[in-house]
């Protein structure tokens, strides 16, 4: 989508969030199926299913994808589309962009071996890969921008104020 089209589409949901701030809360969801014996959760996806299991690392047979290779992968989703929206409105001259998540993570903590160790990612690294014509200095405005409106990043650089986990118990 070039410059012209994109700002058309978003104008008039960026002038409607101004009239009616309450307009742009939206509920996101995601909704998953436990296979409990198998420890794996089919994932209802918008591109159909997805299935998650533990990572070899906690015992899994590297066959699903893990929560945190997940999650990876939802930050390098978000934060290429932001950066192509970005470089759009900017309109930079990008030839390709491949982005990389790495993440570390002590494997302790999550299966209970070590009370100390963090349950968790510890350490988060996003590589942007850009071949581009743009000055040094437009491209170190696109990835502040990017990581300024990436969802993902954001949410993981700056955490969830409030997290919570509510249960809907059923009886067979």
């Amino acid at each position: 989508m070039n410059l012209e089209a994109l700002r058309a589409k978003q104008l008039p949901i960026k002038d409607r969030y101004k009239q009616n701030p309450s307009d742009a809360l939206v509920e996101l969801h995601a909704t998953g199926k436990v296979l409990v014996d198998d420890q794996q959760c089919l994932i209802d996806t918008h591109a159909g299913l997805s299935r998650a299991g533990l990572h070899i690392a906690a015992g899994g047979t590297g066959d699903d994808a893990c929560s945190g290779e997940m999650l990876l992968e939802a930050l390098v989703a978000c934060a290429g589309v932001t950066f192509s929206a970005v470089a759009t409105n900017m309109s930079l001259p990008i030839k390709s962009c491949q982005i990389v998540a790495k993440a570390k993570m002590d494997f302790r903590g999550t299966l209970g071996v070590d009370r100390t160790a963090p349950v968790g990612l510890t350490e988060l690294e996003l590589v942007f890969q850009i071949e581009s014509d743009a000055s040094q200095e437009s491209i170190d405005k696109l990835i502040q921008l990017t990581e300024r409106y990436c969802v993902i990043y954001q949410t993981l650089k700056s955490g969830v104020s409030n997290a919570r986990s509510s249960v809907v118990l059923s009886h067979s």
